[in-house]
Order: C-alpha cells, then structure tokens, then sequence
C-alpha cells in the first residue's frame, strides 16, 4: 500500500494476554482495557479498568490470549491520538508539549512508522464496531525528532530542559556540563529517537522498525531532508530497578551502572552499553498506577525510572548488529 514501509508485509504473530472484546461498556471499561495497551493485559490491569463500572460477573473483563498479526505503516494523521497517548505515558507528568511533538512527528512523515494489527477476517458480524476500533489503534511507533534543527519548538527545547534539569538532580557536574554541552552544539545534531510501544507487543518488532528508520535517515541526508542529519542520538528509555531503600536518594552519576537495570523495551540495553553519557532519574511520584497496577517482578516491588542515554551516530550499525543476531 501507498505509504507502507517494505517491511509492512514481513508480518509478526503474537501470543498476546488481553480481555475479551465483549465486556461493560462506559468510561471505566473504555479507558481501563485499550485493547492490549501499555496495561498489559495481566488481571490486574483488567480489574484497574473495570472498577467501579458496575458490571456483572458476565461482563467483567477476562484474560484469554490471542495470536495477534502486526504490520507497520508510515505516520498520518489518523495516528495522532495513538502517538500521543504513548508519548504521555513516556513523559508522564513531564512539561512536555506532547501534542506539538505529535504534530512534528505527523508533518515529517518521511520519517518514521507505527505499528497496528494487521487486518483480518472474521466471521461474527456482532464485534465489526470493536474491530474497526481495534484496526485503527496504534500498537507503537518509531521515529526521530532532531532537537537541534527543532531549536526554538516548544516541544524540543523543553524536552532539553527537562533533561537539564534531571541530570543536575542526579549527577555530578561534569556529566551535566558534558550533556549541556552535547545539546547545544549546533554544528553536532542530537536526533531524539522515539520508540514506544504497548508493553504486550513482542520486542522482535524492534528490528525492522529500527532497521527501516536507519534507512529512512539515512535517505533523509541524502536528500537534505529534515531529520537527516544527526551526529548523535538520544534515546529516553522507561526502566526499571528493585525498589530498596539504598536507591530512594542517592546521587547516581558515577555509580549507576552499577545497578542493575530492567527495560520496558530490552532492546534498548543495546544502545545503553555503547551510550558516552547515561543517567538516571525516578518518575515514582508520577507514575500513573492505574495504567498496569504496581510495577513488580517475581513479587519484588520496581522502582519506575527513566534512562537518559546519547550514542554516537557512528555506533549505530553496531548497535543494528547486535539487535539482529538478539532478535532474529
């Protein structure tokens, strides 16, 4: 299809744990269950979604799980509610205009692709609605802003504060002067990769969604496009770490690789080992419960953070080699 990058025919099936399609309609049962969204489908998203929706034991949402095809299409318009929800829930409380940045990332559509189920044929008639709703959902996307040619946007310079700031909050000075310094110079591009995605999509998806936007930015230099050129990128990462007290307010600067580090997307442990600078900072107190419930592994209550990374544009096809022989 017109628009639809090449690997959008190389289809990914998923075993995916979601609530069933029939269940209580209303505020509650809408927003809680997003048809597989970043609440992961586990009963304890589901039961966040459906509290107080006054349902019957009929209606409650169940877990089941169902093999889901994606595909991959470039960025339009029709994207615009689906990018932006995931972008609130990297940024969260965060002082970020995500609604200009979802406008950037729809205007540069040369750059970019999002991820939806792939169409398929069903017999009950009785679900079209759900499933027209459900064809339409952004399952995730990848694409890249370039903070210093978007110097001046809203979205990007307080993007750069926000990370100023958190770096002054964590780190020692030398590592804020060299991130500073490394957002500021304009003659040396820093391009923000984005790649966000509902927690239950399978990270083999990454891949080709990494492999495609190196192609699209590669051909974007070429062809003196935005976006093309990037001397550096940045990558803001959801992680996590077990939540003790020895972590709660400690500088972390020097000593943080120390800590053992979970990603949402694992992928991303790729592009955090060949990073020149790295940081933490926590989002616990604004981390939204209800989208998931507590974050734990294995009963071990997780610390929320974000992981601020930026990796040489030169160490990228490093980096690609390394996600194809992890996730082929």
């Amino acid at each position: 299809a017109p628009g639809t990058p090449p690997f959008a025919e190389q289809r990914l099936h998923s075993a995916m744990a979601t609530p069933a399609k029939r269940r209580a309609r209303g505020p509650a049962g809408e927003q809680g269950s997003h048809s597989g969204s970043g609440s992961s489908g586990s009963s304890e998203g589901s039961d966040s979604g459906s509290e107080g929706s006054g349902c019957s034991d009929s209606d409650e949402p169940i877990d089941e799980e169902v093999n889901i095809e994606f595909e991959a299409h470039s960025i339009s318009d029709n994207d615009y509610n689906g990018i932006k929800k995931l972008l609130q829930q990297l940024f969260l409380k965060a002082p970020v205009n995500t609604a200009e940045l979802t406008d950037i990332l729809i205007q540069q559509n040369h750059i970019g692709s999002i991820i939806k189920q792939a169409e398929v044929q069903e017999d009950s008639s009785d679900d079209d609605e759900d499933d027209d709703e459900d064809d339409d959902e952004v399952f995730g996307f990848i694409s890249c802003l370039n903070l210093t040619e978007r110097k001046g946007t809203q979205c990007a310079e307080q993007i750069k504060e926000l990370l100023l700031s958190r770096c002054e909050q964590s780190c020692d000075r030398p590592v804020v002067e060299q991130l500073s310094k490394l957002l500021n110079d304009s003659t040396k591009p820093v391009g923000l990769i984005l790649s966000e995605r509902f927690i239950n999509v399978p990270p083999q998806i990454a891949l080709p969604m990494h492999q495609q936007l190196q192609k699209e930015l590669t051909e974007a230099q070429r062809t003196n496009k935005p976006c093309g050129k990037c001397h550096y990128y940045l990558l803001i990462s959801k992680t996590f770490t077990e939540a003790t007290k020895s972590n709660s307010k400690r500088k972390e600067g020097k000593n943080q690789p120390k800590e053992e580090l979970m990603f949402a997307n694992a992928e991303e442990e790729f592009f955090h080992e060949k990073a020149l600078l790295k940081f933490n900072y926590s989002v616990q107190e604004e981390s939204d419960t209800c989208l998931g419930g507590r974050w734990s592994f294995d009963d071990v209550p997780m610390k929320p953070l974000r992981t601020v990374m930026i990796v040489p544009a030169d160490g990228i096809h490093g980096i690609m080699d390394k996600l194809k022989d992890y996730l082929s």
